[in-house]
């Protein structure tokens, strides 16, 4: 199963300079839980925003570039050949960005959002979802506290 995962404000927006522009701490232990022990496709510049890799995750990064090659990383060159370095029967996050996800969202069986409930600047946007395509087949409101800027909803879209 192919899984994109991602946290997405109103307008699509996923970030800005390579980083995100909310703090959402709920949303990085979802995260967090449903991606650990599982391989983990993302461009070079999603790997590069890490301070390390993530722990108890493979790593397959997506870059044009020759000769780079990250510690403890599969390098690959297109998300074609990033879902073939993956065991058959392994459940594959899509962790970003932008481009990665747009690349990814013909192969994808599972969307997982973490809808931001705001508009904000940016220059990496998420794909547009399509009611045709995709179905949301669960959805969890969560408000606004002290730790939460913003309202948040996870959502699960699988394809139709």
């Amino acid at each position: 199963m192919i899984v994109m995962i991602a946290a997405v404000a109103e307008n699509n927006a996923l970030g800005k300079d390579n980083e995100l522009v909310w703090h959402l701490p709920n949303d990085f232990k979802r995260f967090k839980e449903l991606t650990s022990g599982h391989y983990i496709i993302m461009g070079r510049k999603t790997f590069e925003s890490f301070p390390k890799p993530l722990p108890n995750r493979t790593h397959v990064v997506i870059t044009r570039q020759q000769n780079y090659q990250p510690d403890g990383c599969i390098v690959v060159n297109s998300i074609e050949n990033a879902i073939k370095a993956c065991p058959e029967n392994e459940t594959i996050y899509i962790i970003g960005g932008g481009e990665i996800y747009n690349q990814a969202l013909a192969f994808s069986d599972t969307i997982e959002i973490t809808k931001v409930h705001g508009e904000f600047e940016a220059d990496a946007f998420f794909p547009e979802i399509k009611a045709e395509e995709w179905e949301l087949v669960q959805s969890d409101f969560n408000t606004k506290d002290e730790r939460h800027l913003y309202d948040y909803t996870y959502q699960t879209f699988v394809k139709k």
